[in-house]
């Protein structure tokens, strides 16, 4: 059996069905007593967008996955598994179909990319069990052979991934991406034998609110309309041998900016801000006809995020871009010069697209980003290669509380060499710790109890809310600091957060104390030590 385009798309479809079916189970294999787990979304929504790939061969079926992963991939696992895809597609190209030769080589490009993807590659995650059941199956006879001997191989490495990082081996549970792999394995076998029925559950992000007060019977149009569409050309329309679609870019840039454009076959992918999308959409239907199409009005966009003002004037000189949780850190971010705050961190991963989107609405030459968080610094580097329109540097924050710290020390009149050094000495100067409540029961903790912790270290447990935050304070030395900042969680309450700020600067009276009212989830407080 060869693997055609139908058959591939078939492959994910299962792959993506059997995770969607134990995506909590993978969720729930974080290795830290606390709502973090995400793993199993992130890849589920990964793959779930590679489902509505199309292309009539192999190789353009392969593309049309890898671009749609690219652009849906949320945190460090998606990413990973989206540049396996790619992969995939790089040894597809040019193919109409697989034989077993033409696909051993294309897992091994899968290899490749996924451990290019990451710049300090890990042993004992989804890398290993992804390279260690490829080696496993090397030498198939056959594509069901090798998706057998894959699985197997996969299965094996899984379970001595917690040999090879100690996190795993204390937290009893295996790497969550390369169980998630594993489950995407399964059901791409099952759909090789017509086993799989691929019904995918619903599993989207929140949707936007929108503030329709903000565009009224007196408002003028400003900003335009987001415009994006599929259309597919027509051989009723245009000759598609000989078509070249630079006809249709060209008349687009005409119409408006922010231009998003490119061929996949038959099918030409638009992103415009425009005007008037009734006459883009007239003008398009002259080549083909729409398959999708999405227009939205930009001003309600710039009116939640308050940058009306910002879009009123030329174009900057340097933009910045933050990820935050809670209404009180996005509003702090914001203050201090945020043109764009992405709602995201644990168990809240944002997409490359998501920050494609914050790149254009920076409207700068040059543009910061600040990811606070381990887990979306892989995305944020991503989504900056594939974006055209800026110079997009991503300052390493893994935490809100560098991410905090480094923005408050931006001097934006330094040498962009200059000032992204000093950014990053800024955060990395910065010591974080955390205070969230156990969900369930390990060594160091009982469920229901609040641990202090700074990266991967557990310092203390208690009972009660206050006294590990204490206690936290205490372990971090935060009496040498000379700024302590408590970023008060949503689940804190304020009297209890001011009576902490006092008891923190009693203890630390040369220090100055900052008390903020974060309201971000997860973490009841996050103390940063500056």
């Amino acid at each position: 059996m060869n693997l055609n385009a139908e058959l591939y798309l078939n492959l994910i479809r299962g792959g993506a069905a059997r995770l969607a079916q134990n995506r909590q189970e993978i969720n729930n294999l974080n290795v830290f007593p606390i709502p973090d787990g995400d793993t199993g979304d992130n890849m589920y929504m990964t793959i779930e967008a590679g489902t509505h790939a199309t292309g009539s061969t192999l190789s353009e079926l392969a593309d049309s996955v890898s671009q749609a992963m690219l652009l849906g991939a949320r945190g460090n696992s998606g990413v990973i598994l989206s540049r396996i895809f790619a992969g995939m597609g790089k040894g597809f190209q040019g193919l109409k179909e697989a034989d077993i030769k033409a696909f051993n080589a294309a897992m091994k490009k899968a290899v490749d990319e996924a451990y290019h993807a990451v710049s300090q590659p890990v042993e004992g995650t989804i890398l290993t069990v992804l390279r260690e059941g490829v080696a496993a199956a090397e030498g198939s006879s056959s594509i069901e052979e090798f998706m057998d001997l894959w699985i197997a191989g996969m299965d094996l490495s899984l379970q001595h991934t917690p040999e090879l990082l100690d996190v795993l081996k204390k937290a009893g549970v295996v790497d969550s991406g390369g169980a998630g792999l594993l489950c995407i394995a399964e059901g791409m076998r099952a759909a090789l034998h017509g086993e799989m029925a691929f019904e995918t559950e619903a599993l989207a992000p929140q949707a936007a609110k929108v503030d329709f007060s903000a565009f009224t019977e007196d408002s003028v149009l400003e900003f335009g309309y987001c415009t994006e569409f599929l259309l597919r050309l027509q051989r009723a329309k245009v000759d598609l041998d000989s078509f070249d679609e630079t006809v249709i870019k060209n008349w687009l840039e005409q119409q408006g900016d922010s231009l998003v454009f490119f061929r996949d076959g038959s099918i030409i992918k638009v992103h415009v801000h425009t005007k008037d999308p009734g006459a883009v959409l007239s003008k398009c239907r002259e080549w083909g006809e729409f398959l999708t199409i999405k227009v939205e009005n930009m001003t309600l966009q710039h009116h939640e995020n308050h940058m009306d003002e910002r879009f009123k004037r030329a174009r900057k000189a340097l933009g910045i871009v933050t990820v935050a949780t809670g209404a009180g850190l996005t509003r702090s971010f914001k203050d201090m010069g945020a043109d764009a705050v992405i709602e995201g961190g644990q168990t809240m991963n944002p997409s490359v697209d998501r920050f494609l989107e914050a790149f254009d609405a920076a409207g700068a030459d040059t543009i910061l980003v600040f990811p606070n968080n381990s887990n979306i610094i892989l995305t944020a580097r991503q989504a900056a290669e594939l974006y055209k329109d800026a110079k997009v540097v991503v300052i390493p924050t893994h935490t809100l509380g560098e991410g905090y710290f480094a923005m408050a020390n931006l001097d934006a009149e330094l040498p962009l060499e200059e000032l992204t050094q000093s950014l990053e000495a800024a955060a990395a100067s910065v010591t974080t710790g955390s205070v969230s409540k156990a969900i369930r029961d390990t060594a160091d903790a009982r469920t229901g109890e609040y641990i202090g912790f700074s990266g991967k270290d557990v310092l203390c447990c208690c009972p009660q809310r206050k006294d590990a935050l204490m206690a936290l304070a205490q372990k971090l030395s935060a009496k040498d600091s000379d700024i302590i900042i408590l970023l008060q969680g949503a689940d804190a309450p304020a009297t209890e957060a001011e009576a902490l700020q006092q008891e923190l600067q009693k203890n630390s009276p040369l220090s100055e104390v900052i008390l903020i009212d974060g309201g971000q989830a997860v973490y009841d407080y996050i103390l940063v030590l500056c």
